[in-house]
């Protein structure tokens, strides 16, 4: 078992395994979660507190879900809200539970009892821009004393949580800057016409993602192809390789630079991983054999290659 302290000073190099490209924004995290850890900041706040901004798709959502897994050892210690849900003035009632006499009064808030139960956990709030302005008045809370008190008078903790923010503002201009520096100075007008400064004073990093460069690209094929070989051998015993071709295809067709990395998972399910089931239903494939995917007349083709001695 990693101890706490081998878990830290591992932490950046851990999340450079699954999260590619974003390797500043990896950065910045883990020496503020390293400062914290070691007492150097105030010990009444959250772990952490980020706001994350880039376009969708490049790994904003990743990073907080790989924190859970290396921190807190699983990723289902990061709690989701999609801010989307929180734009009435009511939100709030959702989040710390709803007032003295009203319905759910006595089943607290989704915030409060979700983080009630789990105190060691990354709360994820997604599209952060979205929610009522009466909603950030409940994040400066945590943001500030690192407690929320909810509507039945009971106080949470948030002092072993880390909190991230997410928001697609400003993503125009970190789209049209992939190997360039970002402006900052346009990248500061847009979080100020869209957040008050006391909410944005508050935050520990405001951390820009990058739009994703080709090689990039390639690397997380690479990787997704890699994870479907490993599922393949384990459970089922089939040997399936991938050529340079195929990669290239799948490179080419499913990578969208407006939703960045997130439709190349569901390119590879629809078109490569549907081929390989339908094969297995069909009885097509030999456990004695290796079968590689590769391209051709711009078409996948699915072929054994040899015989395993």
């Amino acid at each position: 078992m990693e101890s706490e302290k081998e878990k830290l000073l591992l932490l950046e190099s851990s999340l450079r395994k699954s999260v590619k490209g974003q390797d500043e924004a990896l950065n910045v995290v883990s020496e503020s979660i390293l400062r914290s850890r070691a007492g150097v900041k105030d010990p009444n706040k959250p772990v952490g507190s980020f706001l994350f901004l880039g376009p969708t798709g490049v790994g904003k959502t990743e990073v907080a879900r790989s924190l859970a897994a290396q921190l807190f050892s699983s990723e289902k210690k990061m709690i989701r809200f999609d801010m989307s849900e929180y734009m009435e003035k009511q939100s709030v009632s959702k989040l710390i539970g709803s007032p003295p006499g009203y319905v759910g009064y006595e089943e607290g808030g989704r915030l409060t009892e979700q983080v009630r139960r789990n105190p060691y956990s990354i709360v994820l709030f997604d599209e952060v821009e979205k929610a009522h302005p009466d909603v950030f008045n409940i994040l400066l809370q945590v943001l500030d004393d690192g407690r929320l008190t909810d509507s039945l008078g009971k106080t949470i903790d948030f002092k072993n949580t880390i909190i991230i923010m997410t928001s697609n503002i400003a993503s125009e201009y970190l789209l049209t800057t992939e190997n360039e520096m970002v402006d900052q100075e346009l990248v500061q007008k847009e979080l100020a016409r869209h957040f008050r400064p006391e909410f944005l004073n508050r935050i520990d990093n405001i951390v820009t993602f990058n739009s994703l460069s080709k090689e990039v690209i390639t690397e997380i094929i690479r990787r997704q192809l890699s994870l479907l070989e490993n599922k393949l051998q384990q459970e089922q015993d089939y040997l399936v390789k991938f050529t340079d071709a195929a990669i290239k295809k799948i490179s080419e067709e499913g990578y969208d630079k407006q939703f960045g990395a997130r439709p190349i998972k569901r390119y590879i399910e629809k078109n490569i991983e549907t081929m390989i089931a339908r094969a297995i239903i069909k009885n097509e494939m030999d456990k004695n054999r290796t079968y590689v995917l590769d391209v051709q007349n711009d078409e996948f083709v699915f072929s054994a290659s040899n015989k395993l001695n």
